[in-house]
Formats: structure tokens, C-alpha cells, sequence
């Protein structure tokens, strides 16, 4: 299997995870995959501990990053902690392979409860028999036996001779073809040969020499649009506007500088940010600005978090921990209770929030996202994002254009 096109943001891969007990062929099938030694196979129980990740191009599927879980019956001192990793990464993908032993005949509990796990998280779930070259006849028999007592087909595999393996790649890209949506960055807001301004504040976050991912993949989508596409940044917009011949079809500005681009914006330009196209892109815009809205009745002793999907050091400009906190502190006192997390650190008990403000999320995936919007949906814990959000905080919010697909 080739390995390529390694430049493909891990945001907008495929996340395919691996889950099975322990030693029952998972990291060998990752290696069958990849062509390589990419996660290491041991007999010893639990020699996977953290998630394991190798991006990967897959024939007919495209650009893809394969998780090899913890077996998820590991009994060892640290299994917990294993498990927390396993449950952590099906937050993140698109779809779950789960893994049987053929050579190990037992009852299959286990199986059945992370398959329904799975489905009932609305993750397509592809089962394989592994080491049915182990069986005399090839795993004919546990397989039928095990068809009917999981209600799922079941590919036999041997990742060790790699059998079966072209049937497990069709059933991997024909489930991601149906379950997986391709969402457009920009939408219905533009069409080929409209003019398109973005307004990119270089600010102290921004990696010298270079753009960040948002303004990088807007770029792209407006250039695969055929778009007449300018950049400029917020204290050069009013040159930028004079430059043009006539008004741009759209301004997408960083959320900070929204009041000042307001402020300049011709009346015939529609207005929107970077975050807001990535509340759809990522996540649910609809329910984001339903949070947004609910602002409104927000107590001066609320309990309000404040989630990051990258980890960074905290900059003096840093929007999540200091711009975003002070609007709100303006806006409803400094009585607020803010907190903040990064990465992966997530809470599982939502209750004691009263909303939860989400960053633009362009280092996760769309899945991961509408985990942690379901999640708050769990709690009944209003939900909205950065862009949406300083959009309300700003008065603006009915003034930007939504995108829709």
C-alpha cells in the first residue's frame, strides 16, 4: 500500500479506528494497510497503549488516518486509562473496524456492546473475522455463526497472509461513501468570477511567515471556485476597497476585527468571518447560533467554558483565553465563571456549564465536533462558537451571511 500525500491536513482525513480485544490482530491489520511496520504486534497482552495514528491514502477512499486502539478487554494495571484513550479516539472517527479473533472462540459480549456503542453514535461499523488462516476452513463456519448473532456482515481476513484484505478496503469506502458528508467551506455564498475580499489580521498567534489553516483552506475553496479572490489585513481594508473597480460579492474577515470591517463594509458586500464558515464546515451552524442567541439570557454568575481543539502556549492576544473572556466580562460582568481546555481535554459531565463557546475547530474533524455538540445537546447546555459568538457579542449577528449547502 503507497503511502502519500502526507500534506493532506489530518482535519480533513477520514479517521478510521481499529477496536478488538487484545492480541486479536488489530495493529497487524494496520500494518497490512499501511504497507508497514506502522504500530507494533506482540503476543504480550496490552502492547498498545495510546492510540496509535498513521495517515494513509487509501485506494477509492482518499486521504485517511487509521487509529489502533487499546484492546478494549485489557486487564493489565493500566487498562482504564487505556480504555479512556479508545473512547476518546471513537469521538474522532468517521467510522470503526471491528476486530474478531477466529482463533480465540469465546463469547462475544464485548463485540456486541462496542457495536452498538458504535451505531448508536451514528458511526458505520465494518466487522472482519481475523485469523481465520488459523481455522480449517478458513472461518466459514464462526463466520456464518457469527453473521447471524451480530446482525452484520462479516469480512474474513488474515492479516498476516493478507486475505481478504481488497474486500475490507470496498466495505471501507463504500461505508464512508454513504456516511460521510463533503460539506462546501463557502457554500451558496459565491459562484465562479465573483470577487471575494478576505481581511487576515496577522496577529501575535499567527506563525511568522506563514498563513493559518482557515485562511489556507478558504483560499483554496474560493480558488476551486473560480473566484477573483484579494486578501488584505484589517488596517489596509479601506485601500483594498478603493483598489476595486467595484464592491466585493463578500468579505470574510477573522472575527475580531468584525466591528471594524462592519464599519467600512460597502452596502452592496455581504459580511461573514472564518469561524462562521467553519461552524458550518465543522460542526452545526444552526445550533451554534441557536446558543449564540441564548447569550441573551445569560445570569453575571454563569458558568461558562470556553474549548480549543489545537494545544498552544497562551499568547497576550490569545482570542479563547483573553479577547473572548473580556467581551464576555463587558458584556455581563466580572462575576462570569470561565473556564477554559485545549486538545482533547473535553469534559464528560457537562452539567454544571450554562454554555459552552467553541473555537473554529479546524484541527478536528467534523465528527469529533458534532460529538461534543451532541454531547452538549445531552446536557441541554447551549452551544455556540467563537465566530457566531463575538458576531452576537458584537450586535452583528443578523447582519453576517449564513453559508448554506
Amino acid at each position: 500500500m503507497k503511502i502519500m500525500n502526507e500534506k493532506t491536513p489530518r482535519s480533513e482525513r477520514y479517521y478510521i479506528g481499529f477496536f478488538g480485544r487484545t492480541n486479536s490482530g488489530k495493529s497487524s491489520l494496520m500494518n497490512a494497510l499501511t504497507g508497514q511496520q506502522t504500530a507494533i504486534v506482540s503476543d504480550v497482552a496490552g502492547t498498545t497503549t495510546d492510540v496509535v495514528q498513521k495517515n494513509i491514502e487509501l485506494p477509492g477512499i482518499g486521504p485517511c488516518v487509521l487509529l489502533d486502539t487499546a484492546g478494549f478487554d485489557d486487564k493489565t494495571s493500566i487498562g482504564d486509562l487505556r480504555l479512556t484513550q479508545t473512547r476518546k479516539a471513537v469521538q474522532r472517527i468517521n467510522l470503526g473496524v471491528l476486530i474478531l479473533n477466529a482463533a480465540s472462540l469465546s463469547d462475544w459480549s464485548e463485540e456486541i456492546k462496542w457495536k452498538k456503542e458504535l451505531e448508536d453514535q451514528q458511526i458505520p461499523v465494518v466487522i472482519v473475522l481475523n485469523k481465520v488462516d488459523l481455522t480449517t476452513d478458513n472461518g466459514f463456519s464462526i463466520g456464518r455463526i457469527l453473521s447471524r448473532t451480530l446482525s452484520k456482515e462479516i469480512i474474513p481476513i488474515s492479516a498476516k497472509r493478507g486475505m481478504g484484505i481488497d474486500k475490507l478496503l470496498i466495505s471501507i469506502r463504500e461505508n464512508i461513501s454513504k456516511n460521510c458528508d463533503i460539506t462546501d467551506l463557502t457554500g451558496n455564498l459565491v459562484e465562479k468570477d465573483d470577487v471575494v475580499l478576505l481581511v487576515m489580521p496577522q496577529d501575535i498567534q499567527a506563525p511568522k511567515g506563514r498563513l493559518i489553516l482557515p485562511q489556507v483552506q478558504t483560499i483554496r475553496n474560493l480558488l476551486d471556485k473560480k473566484c477573483i479572490t484579494m486578501c488584505c489585513t484589517d488596517d489596509t481594508i479601506e485601500k483594498a476597497l478603493a483598489a476595486m473597480a467595484n464592491p466585493p460579492k463578500l468579505i470574510i474577515t477573522d472575527s475580531q476585527s468584525f466591528a471594524k470591517v462592519e464599519a467600512v463594509r460597502p452596502k452592496e458586500s455581504m459580511l461573514t468571518s472564518f469561524s462562521i464558515l467553519f461552524a458550518n464546515y465543522k460542526g452545526d451552524i444552526y445550533r451554534f447560533i441557536s446558543g449564540a442567541r441564548a447569550m441573551e439570557h445569560l445570569k453575571p454568575t454563569a458558568r461558562i467554558l470556553i474549548a480549543e481543539a489545537c494545544s498552544h502556549v497562551p499568547q497576550n492576544e490569545d482570542i479563547g483565553r483573553v479577547k473572548l473572556p473580556e467581551m464576555l466580562r463587558n458584556r455581563f460582568g466580572n462575576n462570569l465563571i470561565i473556564e477554559n481546555v485545549s486538545g482533547n481535554d473535553f469534559p464528560e459531565d457537562l452539567s454544571k456549564y450554562d454554555l459552552i463557546i467553541h473555537c473554529a475547530a479546524c484541527m478536528f474533524t467534523r465528527q469529533h465536533v458534532l460529538n461534543r455538540v451532541e454531547s452538549a445537546v445531552k446536557y441541554n447546555i447551549p452551544i455556540t462558537n467563537y465566530g457566531i459568538a463575538i458576531a452576537w457579542l458584537t450586535g452583528i449577528l443578523d447582519r453576517v451571511v449564513i453559508p448554506m449547502n
